[in-house]
């Protein structure tokens, strides 16, 4: 979506109360995939196990006591997410007269009487995650717990919560608790849009522990090349094992701060240098 056009999109559902009903929640989620550039939700089939990607999606809860119950997935990808929508009253509006479940953001002064305000809608907002929750409980087996749930105060933020263990128990703020919620401003950010992105198209590659498997096999790869340019320059292979055991630790303590950001690469740049030095007196 061309930068202006998202622009207007923000501006339009961040103004006016008429743009923050909830009835509006299948428009502006229609919306938010063309600002996504992902394909907007199918049209609802009256068989259930059809609707893969759609609105209202029919699922069934069933008590222990046999009893049944009908509810209805706000809006449903299958094998991506399950979306519970939600809407808040903004502060200066009519309606926010009348009830206190608005969210200052956190760049806003926090007035007086607004910290009550502020609770109210955080108790909307875990209210509707655990909405969420028994809905992504109550879909088929067949079809899997979704790795996602999200959260939407419509025209003003998500909620991300994840769990890609595939048993539906530990469903935790995604990517983590700074960084999961999404006010509708911060879609002018690329890297919050690809996010989001994938959530929708391929949520799998947001699974930290393949993230981390993927970046540990590229590694070891570089490590391995490394150690064979070293070896086939006649250096001592048990030298050669100390280095490289010496480069894994600094990138680990870059990592958790342990050593100040780019220590590694100083160390690269000093040992190159050193090695043109030794080359040079060498050849004198």
């Amino acid at each position: 979506m061309p930068m202006a056009d998202l622009e207007s999109f923000i501006a339009r559902w961040s103004a006016g109360e008429g743009g923050r009903e909830r009835a509006n929640y299948a428009l502006f989620l229609s919306e938010v995939c063309d600002v996504l550039d992902v394909p907007r939700p199918d049209q609802a089939s009256h068989e259930a196990s059809l609707n893969a990607y759609a609105f209202e999606r029919t699922v069934t809860f069933r008590e222990p006591d046999g009893a049944t119950a009908r509810g209805r997935i706000d809006l449903y990808k299958r094998g991506s997410f399950v979306l519970e929508a939600k809407q808040s009253r903004r502060p200066g509006t009519e309606k926010a007269e009348q009830s206190s479940l608005f969210d200052p953001e956190p760049e806003e002064s926090a007035a007086r009487g607004r910290r009550t305000a502020s609770r109210a809608w955080d108790i909307l907002m875990l209210n509707a995650r655990r909405q969420a929750e028994d809905y992504a409980k109550a879909l088929p087996v067949s079809e899997g717990w979704p790795p996602f749930l999200i959260v939407c105060d419509v025209g003003h933020c998500f909620e991300i919560y994840a769990d890609f263990t595939g048993q539906g128990k530990n469903y935790a703020q995604f990517p983590d608790r700074q960084g999961f919620r999404i006010y509708l401003k911060e879609l002018r950010q690329e890297e919050i849009r690809e996010r989001l992105r994938l959530i929708w198209l391929d949520p799998q590659k947001l699974d930290p522990t393949k993230i981390a498997a993927k970046a540990t096999r590229e590694v070891a790869e570089r490590l391995a090349k490394v150690f064979k340019r070293l070896e086939d320059k006649k250096y001592d292979p048990e030298t050669v094992a100390l280095f490289l055991m010496r480069c894994l630790f600094t990138m680990f303590a870059e990592d958790v701060e342990l050593l100040p950001k780019d220590s590694f690469r100083e160390i690269l740049k000093r040992c190159k240098d050193n090695a043109i030095t030794t080359q040079a007196d060498a050849s004198k």
